[in-house]
């Protein structure tokens, strides 16, 4: 890992690191935030945070406002990147802002020519927690949260590896992505026409299905002013496959919101004290 910058907050560090990924095939950046905690030497449990279209590593880290809280909660913090970047990554022909850079969409690509470098479920779901919990002082313990496309990753990763997360939680997250614009778009040109090869990687069914006995426990925050609730982000087909599962979920519909980091910075410390029940 190549150290980019650091800043120290809240007691501890905010830095920027980038490495060589042997699954997107280039090179990928990521931000971290140590707690306090971590640099005395006591490995801490890791929230990873996955952002929205357009996002890179540092919306989160710079909107947010989380440092003070997870410093408190001795929880560390890792954000990577949407997206393979570099001249070499294909973009969207149309160069429209919700597919190619920026918008991987959390999926393991399968159609050309995409399929060589967007492979960022395997990347945030397996390369970059082995990386960290390696070169880092953190321990094995793992949460993972996310905005609007990132609450569609956060969602997905966490149903479809149960043993690997604690608790999962989203803001304004795309909850139904086979039935919205942007899944539609982004699923087709990663994944191909065939729908039912949609399914692997769309929250709602996914939850619908589980039947697992070990069930990580979802926290929803959606604003009732959010411009894309009703077209594109769908929580009441997330609430009903919960409530058909019968799966640990919580939504709460917070009146005047939108889908910005005003609305993110108003409720991440209840998000991170959520998950501090299950990473303690």
């Amino acid at each position: 890992m190549e150290l980019l910058s650091e800043n120290k907050v809240a007691g501890g560090w905010h830095r920027r690191y980038q490495h060589d990924s042997q699954h997107t095939q280039c090179k990928m950046t990521f931000a971290v935030f140590l707690p306090e905690q971590a640099l005395k030497g006591q490995p801490v449990p890791v929230l990873y945070w996955l952002s929205g279209l357009t996002c890179n590593d540092e919306n989160f880290m710079q909107k947010a406002g989380a440092f003070k809280r997870a410093s408190e909660l001795g929880i560390a913090i890792v954000s990577p990147d949407t997206s393979p970047r570099g001249e070499e990554i294909p973009d969207d022909p149309e160069n429209s802002y919700d597919f190619g850079l920026g918008a991987g969409f959390y999926v393991n690509a399968t159609q050309a020519p995409y399929d060589k470098h967007y492979q960022m479920y395997s990347y945030v779901s397996d390369e970059l927690p082995k990386l960290i919990e390696a070169h880092l002082p953190v321990s094995d313990k793992r949460a993972i949260a996310g905005h609007s496309m990132g609450g569609h990753g956060a969602l997905i990763i966490g149903l479809k590896n149960p043993t690997r997360y604690q608790s999962i939680s989203a803001f304004s997250p795309i909850c139904n992505p086979m039935d919205c614009p942007w899944g539609k778009k982004a699923f087709t040109g990663y994944l191909g026409a065939d729908s039912s090869v949609w399914r692997a990687y769309d929250a709602s069914h996914l939850l619908r299905q589980n039947t697992g006995d070990i069930k990580a426990p979802i926290l929803v925050d959606q604003g009732d002013a959010d411009q894309f609730l009703a077209e594109q982000l769908k929580p009441e087909a997330l609430e009903q496959a919960a409530q058909a599962a019968n799966y640990p979920f919580t939504l709460r519909i917070q009146p005047g919101y939108d889908h910005s980091y005003f609305f993110i910075s108003t409720f991440i410390d209840s998000h991170l004290d959520f998950h501090a029940q299950y990473l303690k």
